[in-house]
């Protein structure tokens, strides 16, 4: 089964957080780092490559921050994984000498498959219907702060 790297979880949890939270500013990527619990390294280079992609918009300066390049209904997590993948095959080696011709001829080309069939999936799936899966369970409001222990009421 393909793996879900922890860059293309990050980076679909940073585009889901965008779309939650960008209403009048753009959304700060350290309000996504402390929300989504994404390490600062991993995030702001993942965000780059999604700026880059067109599916997050970026604003520098101290009022900026992303807003989605365009409409949650148009943005599939196929986009999403194909932008981490390529970003993540800069940084791999790839060398076609490695594995024997049953793995060659055989054992890849029926991975390849399984990929393929696994990224048609994936351009189904939207933005928005995660969005709405989200709201389904409760999860796109901002986190209530608990009272402090001393100030409620009995």
């Amino acid at each position: 089964m393909p793996r879900l790297s922890k860059k293309t979880m990050f980076a679909i949890e940073a585009v889901l957080d965008v779309a939650f939270h960008a209403g009048d500013h753009p959304v700060r990527s350290g309000d996504i780092t402390e929300r989504q619990r994404i390490p600062k390294r991993y995030l702001e280079q993942v965000l780059q490559h999604l700026v880059r992609a067109g599916i997050l918009n970026g604003k520098r300066g101290p009022r900026g921050g992303y807003r989605l390049g365009r409409d949650k209904s148009l943005i599939t997590l196929g986009e999403v994984v194909r932008v981490v993948r390529k970003l993540e095959a800069e940084t791999e080696p790839n060398d076609l000498s490695v594995g024997s011709p049953l793995a060659h001829e055989v054992v890849w080309p029926a991975w390849e498959k399984l990929r393929d069939e696994m990224m048609t999936q994936l351009d189904t799936i939207t933005i928005d219907d995660l969005c709405q899966r989200a709201r389904a369970k409760g999860l796109d409001r901002p986190p209530m702060k608990a009272a402090h222990p001393a100030q409620a009421v009995a």
